[in-house]
C-alpha cells in the first residue's frame, strides 16, 4: 500500500534480475565511455551538475552535521524518486526491511492501508478486524500526529515507522477527517497484523453465495478456491464477491482470483511499460470451465490496485455486474530494486489495463449500479462486520453508540443477483 499494502512480490525477483542487468550495462557503458565510445553526454552533464551542487552545500552549509556527502546523497535520491509519482521512492535499509515484513503480511501495527496525497498520509482503508478497523478509522482520514508529534510533510515511511511497534504497546494517533473538517485522537493497542484474505463465506437467501476478500496475498487464490468449492457444494446459484475496502496486493493473486470466471487462454489483465515491447499478458490457465453462475461484484472508493484488476476484468468482459461506488484508481505497477547496503528503490514501471485496453490508473472502475454510502455508514458497517460476536441489539447500541444499520450496497447486489437468475430462467440463456 503503499502504500503498504500494494506491493507486488512477484516483481522482486524480476526487478533484482533487471538491476543486475542494469549494473552490467552501466559498467559496460562506463568502460566504453572511458575509451570514448558512445558516451552518455546528457547523463555526464547532469551528474556533474549534481556533484557541483553537493560540493557547494557540503563546504558552505551553516550546519556541517547535516551536510555530509552520505546524507546529501540519500536526500537527493529521496527527492529524485519521490518527485515522480506517489508510489515511487528510495528505500533506506530500515524501510527496505519493513517492506520485506509487509510482503510476509505480518507485523506489529494498528492495521491501516495508507497513501500519500498532497503531502499528507491518508487512509485508503482500515484492514478488517484490526485495531484501526475497530476504532472506526475511515477511508480519507489523514494522519496528522503520532504520540503528540506533528507529522506535517513527513515522508510516508516515517509515519508508518511511528505507527508500528511492539505488539501490545500503545500508540496515540491524531487524525483529520475531511467530512467533519475536525481533528480527533484515538489511542490504540498495537497487534500482530495477520491479514486474512477471506473473512466471510456463506449462503444468503435464495442460495446466493457471498465471499468477502480483504486483500490479495500469496494465500488468497487458494483460499478463494476453497470458498468457491464450499459454496458450490452447498448448491450456490449466484455469487456476490465483496471487494469493498480491499486495498489490493499481489498481481498474481488477482489473476488467480479471476481465473475461475474465465476459460483457459482468455485474457484477464495486461501490464504495459514505457517500451511497447514491455507488454505482459496474464491469461487464464485453469482447464476447468468458467463458473456458470451469475456474479455480482461489490466495490467502493476503498477498492484499489489488485482488487480493481478483478473488478475491471469481470466488468470489461461482461462476466459480472459491478455494484457500489467508483473504485480508488490505483492502476500502476511498482517494481522493487535491491541496492547495496540493504537499501533499495520502488519504481513505477508499468500500468494495468483491462482486457479491452482500458486503464484503471486515476480513473478507477465505474459500477453499473451506483449505490453510494456515506463515510459514516461505511464506518458503521465495518464495525458491525468486525463485531459480529455482539448479537444483542441493545448491547450493541450500549457499546458502540448506534443501532446496526442495513447494508444498502449488499442488499442492492443481492437484488441484482436475483434479477440475473430470473432473467436466465425466463430466457434459458447462460447465467452471465
Amino acid at each position: 500500500m503503499l502504500t503498504i499494502a500494494t506491493m507486488l512480490k512477484r516483481f522482486l525477483t524480476i526487478a533484482s534480475g533487471a538491476l543486475v542487468g542494469t549494473v552490467l550495462a552501466f559498467t559496460a557503458a562506463n568502460f566504453a565511455s572511458a575509451w570514448g565510445l558512445w558516451p552518455n553526454r546528457e547523463l555526464d552533464r547532469s551528474s556533474s551538475y549534481v556533484k557541483q551542487v553537493m560540493e557547494l552545500v557540503a563546504e558552505n552549509y551553516v550546519d556541517g552535521t547535516k551536510a555530509g556527502y552520505d546524507q546529501l546523497t540519500k536526500s537527493a535520491l529521496h527527492g529524485l524518486l519521490e518527485s515522480l509519482d506517489p508510489h515511487s521512492e528510495f528505500l533506506e535499509a530500515r524501510d527496505f526491511k519493513e517492506l520485506e515484513e509487509d510482503m510476509n503480511a505480518e507485523f506489529g501495527g494498528i492495521g491501516v492501508q495508507v497513501e500519500m496525497r498532497e503531502g499528507r498520509v491518508v487512509v485508503i482503508a482500515p484492514i478488517a478486524g484490526t485495531p484501526g478497523d475497530r476504532a472506526g478509522i475511515q477511508r480519507g482520514d489523514a494522519i496528522v500526529a503520532v504520540d503528540g508529534k506533528r507529522l506535517e510533510k513527513s515522508p510516508m515511511n516515517d509515519v508508518i515507522d511511528h505507527l508500528r511497534g511492539k505488539p501490545r504497546s500503545r500508540v496515540t494517533v491524531q487524525f483529520f477527517r475531511p467530512s467533519t473538517k475536525r481533528e480527533f485522537e484515538v489511542t490504540l493497542v498495537r497487534e500482530i497484523i495477520k491479514v486474512e484474505s477471506v473473512r466471510d463465506v456463506r449462503l444468503l437467501p435464495d442460495r446466493i453465495g457471498y465471499v468477502q476478500l480483504t486483500q490479495f496475498s500469496e494465500r488468497t487464490g487458494a483460499e478463494f478456491g476453497e470458498a468457491l468449492k464450499k459454496l458450490t457444494t452447498q448448491g450456490m446459484s449466484a455469487l456476490v464477491l465483496d471487494l469493498r475496502n480491499n486495498p489490493g496486493g499481489l498481481l498474481d493473486a488477482a489473476v488467480e482470483v479471476s481465473e475461475p470466471f474465465f476459460n483457459k487462454g482468455e485474457l484477464i489483465v495486461y501490464t504495459q511499460g514505457r517500451d511497447p515491447k514491455d507488454r505482459e499478458e496474464f491469461l487464464a490457465e485453469s482447464r476447468r470451465p468458467a463458473l456458470a453462475v451469475p456474479v455480482v461484484v461489490l466495490i467502493n472508493s476503498g477498492t484499489a490496485s489488485a482488487a480493481e484488476i478483478v473488478a475491471g476484468a469481470l466488468r470489461d468482459t461482461r462476466k459480472a455486474v459491478i455494484v457500489g461506488e467508483r473504485s480508488f484508481g490505483k492502476g500502476s505497477v511498482q517494481s522493487i530494486f535491491q541496492l547495496k547496503n540493504g537499501e533499495g528503490l520502488r519504481l513505477t514501471t508499468a500500468r494495468y489495463y483491462t482486457p479491452s485496453g482500458v486503464t484503471i490508473h486515476e480513473k478507477g472502475v465505474e459500477p453499473q449500479v451506483n449505490v453510494v454510502m456515506t463515510p459514516e455508514e461505511d464506518s458503521q458497517l465495518r464495525l458491525q462486520r468486525a463485531r459480529s460476536d455482539v448479537t444483542d441489539a441493545k448491547e450493541f447500541v450500549d457499546r458502540f453508540g448506534f443501532a446496526p444499520i442495513a447494508d444498502r450496497q449488499l442488499d442492492a447486489a443481492v437484488e441484482v443477483a436475483r434479477g440475473l437468475l430470473a432473467w436466465a430462467e425466463r430466457t434459458g440463456a447462460a447465467p452471465h
